[in-house]
Order: C-alpha cells, then sequence, then structure tokens
C-alpha cells in the first residue's frame, strides 16, 4: 500500500458535518485522516452509515485516543500547526511529504501545550479577521491540503486525469428531469 504524503489531523473535532466534509476531501485527495479523541460524535458504522457518508470506506482513517498516542504510533517529522496566532502564512511553508496538517477543534482550538512545543511550525492562512473570526474547519483544511498536494506535484492524482469522473454511478439529476411542482 502506498503511504499516503498529506495527512489531515483534526484533534478532537465536535462538528460531524466538519469531519464529514474533510472525509470526503481525504477520499478525493488520497490524504490520511487522523482523528484524535475525545470526538464530539460517534463513528460506529450506524452513525456513518446514517448520515449518508458512502465515500467513509475509500478513507484511510485513524484513530488515536488522545495527542500523545496519535505522537506514538505515527511519529511524526514534518508536522505544521494551523492557527491565527502564527506569524507565517501557510504558502511559504515546505510541504515535502509526508506532512502532517493539524487543525484544532471547531471551539477551542489546540491546547497550549501544543502550541508550545511545536511554536516554529504554526501556521496561518490569511483572512479579513477584522470582519469574521475564523474560516470554517473543513474549508481552511481543503485550502492546505491542496497547497501541500500543489508543491508535491498532486502525486497520483495527476494521473488519474484520464480515469472516469463521478466515483459512485447515480442517475444524473439535471434541472430537467426534476418533477415538476404543481
Amino acid at each position: 500500500m502506498v503511504q499516503p504524503l498529506v495527512h489531515l489531523v483534526l484533534y478532537q473535532p465536535v462538528i460531524p458535518q466538519n469531519t464529514g466534509a474533510i472525509a470526503r476531501l481525504a477520499a478525493c485527495t488520497g490524504a490520511c485522516l487522523h482523528l484524535i479523541h475525545p470526538l464530539g460524535f460517534k463513528t460506529d458504522e450506524a452513525s456513518v452509515r446514517r448520515a449518508g457518508l458512502d465515500y467513509w470506506e475509500h478513507v484511510d482513517i485513524r484513530e488515536h485516543a488522545d495527542w500523545n498516542a496519535f505522537l506514538e504510533a505515527e511519529s511524526p517529522q514534518r508536522l505544521f500547526l494551523f492557527t491565527k496566532w502564527a506569524d507565517k502564512p501557510y504558502d511559504e511553508a515546505d510541504y515535502s511529504g509526508p506532512v502532517y496538517l493539524v487543525f484544532g477543534n471547531e471551539s477551542l482550538g489546540l491546547p497550549a501545550e501544543i502550541h508550545e512545543q511545536y511554536q516554529g511550525n504554526r501556521l496561518w492562512i490569511p483572512m479579513r479577521s477584522d470582519k469574521v473570526r475564523s474560516l470554517n474547519l473543513a474549508q481552511a483544511a481543503s485550502i492546505v491540503a491542496y497547497e501541500a498536494l500543489r508543491q508535491q506535484g498532486f502525486g497520483d492524482l495527476k494521473n488519474l486525469a484520464s480515469a472516469p469522473r463521478g466515483g459512485i454511478k447515480r442517475p444524473l439529476r439535471t434541472w430537467e428531469n426534476q418533477p415538476q411542482l404543481p
């Protein structure tokens, strides 16, 4: 099995829709998704099926009991934290893989001890923070994941350019073939 060059690490995520969107990102890009517990939702088969996440089986998902269990299991050599408290923008980092892209949870971010441990590896995404507090977690992960993939030449994704598109086959829905409202 080919080892992924991009790892998306979610520290104690609490909003299942964000994690679902990031899992779809991982399925689309071949990134590995790491979920660091505790989570604010369930990831058992019934919960995933009920949420309609039909791509979940195509994602390399690794769950870790806590931050230390993640470090022990993965031994990441290149790890970046994404936070509004960083001094360096995300596009100035070198994402030569494999890289671990770490995102804090939606309400609290990452704990101070992780910030202190990786002070030199903190990055931010430029935005109008005088207008809004932050980007959505899934949006932030997408921005950074694709920058890492771009720097890596998109790996085998470019080789898939001639492959059939659409993944799971469903009837094409268009405005023309929708039932008309009375």
